[in-house]
């Protein structure tokens, strides 16, 4: 059958998939979550001065004494030592995180990087010291020389010897995260986990009867390069339903599109408004996250055991934790058969996809490890035992048992091999 090919200009979509990638790029840098708590601690402090200022502020600082500073050199001396401390707490934190993500990205790979700067809780405890520290700054500014009684925002400065006191908690416990983030065990943990949940997003309820698609006759090309991560399957439904076509993805996801390639098919030409609506539900994206599938997980935990059996780490023991964690990760596959054509309540199917299959995920994980550890014992040993344990007859794991236990006979002799 001959397929025509739709040559499309999109300028919607072009703009919305840009927007869509910036606002993904500025959600998952370090920077942003920081930026959001210190524009509430600026919040906080302009009503907590105004607070101070205010006649039912000036009557608490008046009728409990407790509460009010009566030296203006004193307010500004412990603002200045609570900014230049806490400045030292952020310096000393932004040290530990950079130290980490170097030796992250030299032992492990620079791939999880995504993973320790997304972290939240080391960007709420960053953005926590510079909100503090913003905090102080607002204050001096507000301090007088001759300011004394309820003049002197004590308010204020009582809240931010509080915010003192958490910061200095929060360092204990940031000093405890960092140093069991820097584990090995901890982030390739992270990465399955990541991946476990993507992979059951994607996959979804188990048993389901795996359909391969049909092919549709008219083709689009892309407009631009980058990686196709999948679609929303709900909103592409919705559209399918309001504009009556069908449409078939033909690429993986995680798959990297060259611009004037194929992306998708559909039932009937599509031009306008139509096709831009359309391409606005496929974006191809600069950088692959396993939220975006599944499928980058998978290479993630790869390129770490990979890099872990090179000749310049030389661990082993790291690979065989990826081995174990991908071995997890096959069975949840094996469990869940994608449904590749989606209708509607009618039956009609409006939607057909692709999706790896287990297969393509088996072959193009272990493969790569087998060619760096083949010749490592124990990861010949461990491969063998789990593919043992893995409920599958598959041509492509019978190979793979067939090459682990011939490699064995070879570096260890006969009779040694199923030892």
């Amino acid at each position: 059958m001959r397929v025509r090919l739709l040559e499309v200009k999109p300028m919607w979509s072009t703009i919305w998939t840009w927007l869509r990638a910036r606002w993904r790029t500025v959600r998952s840098s370090i920077a942003f979550m920081p930026m959001v708590i210190v524009l509430l601690f600026v919040v906080g402090a302009v009503l907590l001065l105004l607070l101070d200022r205010s006649d039912w502020g000036v009557r608490l600082k008046e009728g409990h004494r407790w509460l009010g500073l009566r030296d203006a050199s004193a307010a500004r001396t412990i603002v200045s030592t609570v900014a230049a401390g806490i400045l030292s707490l952020a310096v000393f934190s932004f040290s530990m995180v950079m130290v980490v993500l170097n030796q992250a990205a030299s032992q492990l790979s620079n791939r999880t990087l995504d993973d320790l700067i997304g972290d939240r809780f080391q960007q709420v405890v960053l953005g926590t010291y510079i909100g503090t520290i913003v905090h102080a700054l607002l204050l001096l500014t507000t301090v007088r020389e001759f300011d004394q009684g309820a003049s002197i925002p004590a308010l204020s400065i009582y809240t931010l010897i509080a915010f003192t006191v958490i910061n200095i908690f929060l360092f204990i416990y940031f000093l405890h995260f960092i140093t069991r983030a820097v584990k090995y065990e901890v982030i390739i943990d992270r990465i399955h986990d990541d991946t476990e949940q993507s992979m059951r997003r994607a996959l979804g309820d188990p048993a389901r009867p795996y359909t391969a698609p049909g092919a549709l006759p008219f083709a689009v090309r892309a407009q631009g390069s980058g990686l196709f991560e999948g679609a929303p399957l709900r909103a592409l439904i919705r559209y399918c339903t309001r504009h009556d076509v069908e449409v078939e993805l033909t690429e993986l996801p995680g798959s990297f599109v060259l611009r004037g390639a194929e992306i998708l098919r559909t039932n009937r030409p599509l031009a306008g408004r139509e096709l831009d609506a359309l391409l606005e539900l496929v974006p191809l994206t600069r950088n692959a996250t396993v939220d975006g599938h599944y499928s980058f997980g998978f290479r993630q935990l790869t390129e770490v055991a990979m890099k872990a059996l090179s000749p310049g780490m030389n661990d082993p023991g790291t690979a065989l934790l990826c081995l174990r964690r991908l071995f997890r990760l096959f069975l949840i596959r094996l469990e869940h058969d994608p449904e590749l054509l989606l209708t509607d309540k009618d039956g009609r199917v409006l939607v057909r996809r692709r999706e790896w299959p287990f297969s393509l995920l088996f072959t193009s994980t272990l493969h790569a490890i087998w060619d760096y550890g083949k010749t490592d014992r124990s990861i010949r040993h461990e491969l063998r035992r789990l593919l043992e344990q893995l409920p599958v007859n598959a041509p492509e794991v019978n190979a793979m048992r067939q090459a682990v236990d011939d490699e064995i006979a070879r570096n260890e002799g006969p009779g040694q091999g199923n030892q």
